[in-house]
Parts: C-alpha cells; sequence; structure tokens
C-alpha cells in the first residue's frame, strides 16, 4: 500500500504531506483547493506524464516522493533489485521530479531509473482510474487476465491441458520448420560427409600405419649405407673370416688381453676381477657381432618396396591433409571418420523422424483446437455472468440503462493463453451498440464503469492500490450512497485513494484528507491535513450545505457517518 507521499511545488500545493492508511482513503476540499493535485501526484509516481505546467509558478520544480510498503518476497521487490534499488526499512521510495523547463527524473529505491521502469511497476502495485489517465484494464491483456482470474477454477484444468498441448506444439512446429527449410544445407552436409567416408574407406589406414611407414621409408631409402655400415662394425668387432691372413680385430684384441691377466690372476684378486671383466666384454662384443651380421643380411635395398610404402605414404598424407587435425595424423583421420560416421547416419535418419514430427504436429493441432475450443466454452460462460454482474453494478450506480457486454473472439493464431481475443464493451443506452469502453463513455462514466468492473472483479483480479478521480461525477442522492457502499466494499481488500466532492461518497471513509486552500493575498497555496471526527462532521456538513457550523448539516453529517459505520 502506499503509506506517504510528499509532495512539493506541484500546482497550487507548495508542500503537503499525505498520511495514507489501509482501506478506504477520501481527499475532499472547496473547488480550486488542489484535490486533483492529488491524484496528478499519485499519476507521477507512477510514470505518468510529466506536464511542466503543473509546476507551481514561482517553483524550479515539482517533486512527488511516496514511501510504499511492499511485500519482501514479492515481484516488486525483484524488480527494484534488478534497477538496482534497494528498500528502506522494508518500504520502497519512490521519487520523481519535474523541473519547469519540462525535464523529468525518477529514483526508485534510491537510485536514478528511465520513467519506463516506474510505467512497469505501476501494473504491480496501483489502477489510476482518472479523467484522463490511461486505464489499466482498457488492455486488451489485461481484460482477458482478469476474466480469466474472475473464471476462477473452471478455467484452471482445460488451461493446465492447453499449455502443455501449445509448449510441445511450439517445439515440434520449431523442430519441423529447421529440418524442412535446412534439407538442402543438410543433404548437402551428408553428400560431403559421405565422399569423405568413402574416400577414407577406399584408402583403409590403420592405427599408427603412418608413423610405421615413415620408418619403413627411412631405412630403404638409406639401405646401402646401412649394410655398408653394419659390414664395417661387423669386420671391426669379429673380423672377416673369408679374409687370406686374419686382421687385428676388437675379439682378437680382447683375447690377447684376457690371455695375459689370465696368466698372472691368480697372484692378485683384483686383477683376476679385470679379467674376468674383459670376459664379459668380450661375449659381449660377439653377441653385438654376430647381430650385426643378422641386421646386415636383412638391410635390402628393394627398390619395388621403396616405390610401394612412397606410394602408400602419399595416399596417407592426402587423407591427413583433409581430415586430419593439427597434427595431420591417421589417428585424427580416423577420429573425424567415427564421428562423421555418426553425424551421417543422424542426417540420414532426418526423413524417418520429419515424417515422424508431421504425425505428431497434425496430433498436437488438432488436441490443440479441442483444449482452445474448452477455454473458449469456459470464458464465453464467465463473460456472461461477468456482463451480468458489471451490469447490475451500473444500474445501482445511477446508470440504469448502461450494458456491459464481453465479447470473447477466437482467432486462428494459437497463443500462450488461447486463441481468445477479449474486450469489455459498454452500451450506454438502450438500443445502442456496444462500444470499447474508451469509446462508449464519457469521463464521468468511465470512472463508474472501472468502479463496478473493480467491484466485480475484486479479489480476481488483485492491485494493492486504486485510485479513483470524479468518480462520482453527475450523480447525487442515492446513487452517490451506491458509490460509497462499492468503494468501500472494495477496499476490504485493496487501498483505495478517492477524490470526491459528494459527502455520501466521503462518509464511507476509513480516513479523510482535506485539502485546504490559503491565501493571504498575494500567494495561494494548499495544505493537506488528515481529519478527526470532529473535523469529518464539519467538512461533510461544508460538503452538505456549503456552512461547516450549520446545525442541520451538521446533523445531516452525522447521520451519515454513522450509516456508513454501521454498514462498514
Amino acid at each position: 500500500m502506499v503509506d506517504e507521499v510528499r509532495i512539493q511545488g506541484l500546482g497550487v500545493i507548495d508542500e503537503a504531506v499525505l498520511d495514507l492508511s489501509p482501506g478506504f482513503n477520501v481527499v475532499t476540499g472547496e473547488t480550486g483547493a488542489g484535490k486533483t493535485m492529488v491524484v496528478t501526484s499519485l499519476g507521477l509516481l507512477f510514470g505518468g506524464r510529466a506536464d511542466p505546467q503543473r509546476v507551481r509558478p514561482g517553483a524550479d520544480r515539482a517533486t512527488v516522493e511516496g514511501r510504499i510498503v511492499v511485500d519482501p518476497g514479492g515481484r516488486v521487490v525483484e524488480r527494484v533489485e534488478e534497477s538496482g534499488g534497494e528498500l528502506d526499512d522494508g518500504a520502497l521510495i519512490v521519487t520523481r521530479s519535474v523541473s519547469a523547463e519540462g525535464r523529468s527524473r525518477a529514483f526508485l529505491g534510491g537510485r536514478s531509473v528511465p520513467v519506463n521502469v516506474l510505467i512497469n511497476l505501476a501494473d504491480e502495485l496501483v489502477a489510476v482510474h482518472g479523467q484522463s489517465d490511461q486505464q489499466r484494464l482498457l488492455q486488451s491483456s489485461r481484460q482477458r487476465g482478469a476474466l480469466d482470474r474472475y473464471a476462477g477454477g473452471a478455467l484452471t484444468k482445460p488451461m493446465r491441458a492447453y499449455t502443455k498441448a501449445y509448449q510441445r506444439h511450439r517445439q515440434v512446429t520449431a523442430l519441423l520448420e529447421e529440418l524442412t527449410t535446412r534439407a538442402r544445407e543438410r543433404a548437402q552436409e551428408a553428400d560431403l560427409l559421405r565422399f569423405g567416408l568413402e574416400e577414407i574407406e577406399k584408402v583403409d589406414p590403420k592405427e599408427g600405419e603412418d608413423t610405421d611407414l615413415a620408418a619403413e621409408e627411412e631405412r630403404l631409402g638409406h639401405a646401402d649405407a646401412l649394410h655398408g655400415a653394419a659390414d664395417t662394425a661387423h669386420e671391426a668387432l669379429l673380423g672377416d673370416p673369408s679374409a687370406a691372413f686374419e686382421a687385428a680385430n676388437v675379439t682378437s684384441l680382447l683375447g690377447q688381453a684376457r690371455n695375459a691377466l689370465d696368466a698372472v690372476r691368480d697372484h692378485d684378486p683384483e686383477l683376476a676381477a679385470l679379467a674376468d671383466r674383459l670376459t664379459e666384454a668380450g661375449y659381449l662384443v660377439s653377441d653385438v657381432g654376430t647381430d650385426l651380421a643378422s641386421y646386415a643380411e636383412s638391410v635390402d635395398a628393394d627398390p619395388a618396396r621403396h616405390a610401394v610404402v612412397q606410394e602408400r605414404r602419399a595416399e596417407l598424407t592426402a587423407l591427413t591433409r583433409k581430415y586430419g587435425g593439427t597434427e595431420g595424423t591417421v589417428t585424427e583421420v580416423l577420429e573425424w571418420a567415427r564421428a562423421s560416421a555418426a553425424r551421417l547416419a543422424e542426417l540420414e535418419g532426418d526423413d524417418d523422424r520429419i515424417d515422424g514430427l508431421r504425425a505428431e504436429h497434425a496430433e498436437l493441432t488438432e488436441r490443440l483446437t479441442a483444449e482452445a475450443g474448452e477455454l473458449t466454452a469456459v470464458r464465453t460462460r464467465a463473460a456472461e455472468r461477468f456482463s451480468g454482474a458489471v451490469t447490475d453494478e451500473l444500474t445501482a450506480l445511477a446508470m440504469p440503462h448502461a450494458r456491459i457486454v464481453v465479447t470473447v473472439t477466437p482467432t486462428e493464431d494459437y497463443g500462450p493463453h488461447g486463441v481468445d481475443e477479449v474486450e469489455v464493451r459498454l452500451a450506454p443506452h438502450p438500443g445502442s451498440q456496444p462500444l470499447p469502453l474508451h469509446k462508449g463513455a464519457s469521463g464521468g462514466e468511465l470512472s463508474r464503469v472501472m468502479l463496478a468492473i473493480e467491484v466485480v472483479f475484486a479479489g480476481a483480479d488483485p492491485v494493492p492500490t486504486f485510485v479513483f478521480d470524479e468518480v462520482d461525477a453527475g450523480v447525487g442522492g442515492k446513487a452517490a450512497v451506491e458509490i460509497g457502499r462499492r468503494l468501500a466494499r472494495l477496499a476490504r481488500n485493496a487501498q483505495v485513494i478517492v477524490v470526491t466532492h459528494l459527502p455520501q461518497v466521503a462518509a464511507f471513509a476509513d480516513q479523510h484528507l482535506l485539502v485546504e486552500k490559503s491565501d493571504d493575498g498575494t500567494v495561494t497555496s494548499s495544505g493537506v491535513t488528515a481529519l478527526d471526527q470532529e473535523g469529518r462532521v464539519r467538512e461533510l456538513s461544508r460538503m452538505l450545505a456549503g456552512l461547516e457550523d450549520s446545525e442541520l448539516g451538521r446533523a445531516h453529517a452525522e447521520e451519515l457517518l454513522a450509516m456508513a459505520a454501521e454498514e462498514r
């Protein structure tokens, strides 16, 4: 609820503080005292148009600051935090200022914000019904949402079923559209993958084959040098058995050294150990020499095999350049082939998938049509009940010939809430065609229509605070009492702030605020005072008889207050 509003430099109001209470708050005062500035200030606070002509003459700017008690776990606090603001001791501080030059500034929770933030926040906090304000329930989406809440539990089950079908229908539609619109690109991708896999399959590379072939080519390319080196090393270690005389070699030299040591080894254990080591060296050299002989025989300078290896390596290199990764290996080519085969299987299965999705889409469309039809039927029944209820309210509000008609029009487009367009229309006179609210009613009538709608919607379309300006324009007597009763009824579920000139309406208020005008001959200004019981009697007497101290007026005022208190 709106707890407090501070106004500076707005219209005839120099400086004023409105201490508002829960329930029904009424604002009264003499003509020209600035009552409408109260509604104007609340409109500014929630993003209304900044009119520099509203700035008090002589003032640099008009400023309105509101203190609003909000639910600490509600959506309002989430939006405030998203904007960088914060609460002040559990309350939200909203400030709006308008300079005499027309510049406007807005602050939310201590943080400067665009005015649009206040406008969006207003939907959660207040419904302003003034002569020139944009009415909340004039919005088509609001009318549909409010009617749905008015329909209550009857709409819950069909809405749940529709929502489930609608969400799956959207998913299938999007997937089907993607598969069909990208059919050409997917077919091209499949052809490229198929070509690559066929090319790899034709070459049939093996894991690690490129490394083995590289080593073999290196050996075949240097076969003569490798063979000669092995022979030379063999002869150096073991000698050449085909030579006419035995040349000195490592084996014979080691034998001579060992024989020399063996002859005297018994005389010194240390020398014997060295002799043993020479024996081991001889065995080692002999083994190496034998292996060199075997290696020399295995090295074969085969030009045909060399050519085969080179050709195979060229095939593998061509594959690694096209399908290998950063390292260009056969391992990467094989990995690409595995991934591409999986992707190709997925692409080749698209035709079957498309057929399945089309069948599911047709089934979902049929189900969605049925669920939407059920929603339309429930809404139509609720619209009939609502139309009758609001029309009855208008009869009591001095509009006996007016008729409310709520139209529920199905469209061809499936939306998140069904296919229905909901519009509240007013036929102000017998025989007249029902027109949209903003076309079918004058300013005063529109306020009463909105009051009737809000009373019927009370509890179904919850808004913390309602503001009505001149809701009683053009009525009096019994109709004025009925307006007061309905405002009091609305105030049972929300905070209600009303600017009125009728004592019958003011009598029903929980709190009465008086806007008083003072004039010292040069400056006219207004202030706001919360009235006690005696003050209310005086003000209602003034409103009834034009005289605060009229005995007849006071008696009538006390009677009104007693009647209203009894009914509240």
